[in-house]
């Protein structure tokens, strides 16, 4: 049975062996491409050549006995207990006759693990959204193995060595958090220089659309805790830097999702040919994505509608 967490389907799988036992791909440029581990490539490699394709189809995880189980009954009690009294595992346990850990268990596999993620009243889940365009971007990079000359041609020897040393791209993001709406830009690197250039280029872009940024939140990363370019900036521009909280990246959460997005939808969407071909087909995929493409969190509206339709009421 298909993990709902799985990154491979048993096509995807034998599209990865395929690639490294046909197409002579490196386990690990092959594992980029498709999104996971080169552990895990090398897992499926392993299943492939000790049963063949049958070592690639879904298997249960699901253990043939559990004797120690929680009841329904009992989990459907811990889950009543935590919305009505709003208090956590230390509390819930000894009222309820179970562990902490037993309890921690069955909040986080409900979505009910944070208190500080739910509604006060009702103990609903619920997320945080910004309400006026600009007073918060996120910003975030991602690293991305460039295509391989040739895309699927195979590769052997010195020639193999030469693609792995190919390097890589360097998206850098910035996403409104009320609209969705997302500007990227490709650079060589995520030092200073790169970080600067690509903050004004995303500041102008939404001025252009009539948004003024006030905040910008990014990870703890050396560039933007340590740059004196970068705070000098944003005091120029009069914007605040937010920073997320260390060893918690779900703060910014919308810009790794977003990275999510970008490399199943562009990235890993198609086999290109070259590294030109894909980053060339990058400007259309941003339009496509902020002006025609459904978003879920947005009651299925785009987030260039939805970013329009603030603009004018905060103006009105």
């Amino acid at each position: 049975m298909l993990h709902r967490t799985a990154k491979l389907t048993p096509f995807g799988r034998r599209l990865l062996v395929h690639r490294i036992v046909a197409e002579g791909w490196p386990a690990a440029t092959a594992a980029e491409m498709l999104g996971v581990s080169r552990a895990t490539a090398y897992k499926w490699l392993r299943r492939y050549r000790a049963e063949g394709d049958a070592g690639l189809e879904d298997r249960s995880a699901r253990p043939h006995r559990r004797p120690r189980a929680l009841p329904e009954r009992e989990v459907r009690r811990i889950l009543i207990a935590r919305r009505r009294l709003r208090v956590g595992p230390h509390r819930l346990g000894p009222l309820l006759g179970h562990s902490r850990s037993t309890v921690y268990g069955v909040l986080r596999r409900n979505g009910l693990s944070r208190l500080a993620h739910a509604d006060r009243l009702t103990g609903v889940p619920v997320r945080y959204v910004r309400e006026r365009p600009g007073e918060l971007i996120h910003v975030d990079v991602k690293r991305l193995g460039r295509v391989p000359p040739g895309g699927g041609h195979r590769m052997l020897g010195d020639e193999a060595r030469k693609h792995l040393a190919m390097g890589h791209d360097y998206l850098h993001v910035a996403i409104d958090d009320a609209s969705r709406v997302a500007y990227v830009a490709v650079r060589p690197d995520e030092q200073t220089g790169s970080t600067v250039s690509f903050i004004e280029e995303a500041v102008a872009f939404f001025a252009g659309h009539g948004v003024r940024v006030e905040r910008v939140m990014t990870d703890n990363a050396w560039t933007y805790t340590h740059s004196h370019r970068l705070a000098e900036l944003f005091a120029d521009l009069g914007i605040r830097h937010v920073r997320t909280r260390p060893r918690r990246p779900q703060t910014n959460g919308k810009a790794e999702r977003f990275i999510g997005t970008i490399q199943r939808e562009w990235a890993y969407a198609r086999l290109f040919r070259s590294n030109p071909e894909r980053l060339a087909t990058l400007p259309g995929w941003v339009d496509a994505y902020n002006r025609r493409r459904p978003h879920a969190g947005l009651d299925g509206q785009t987030p260039l509608s939805v970013l329009v339709n603030k603009v004018e009421k905060n103006d009105s």
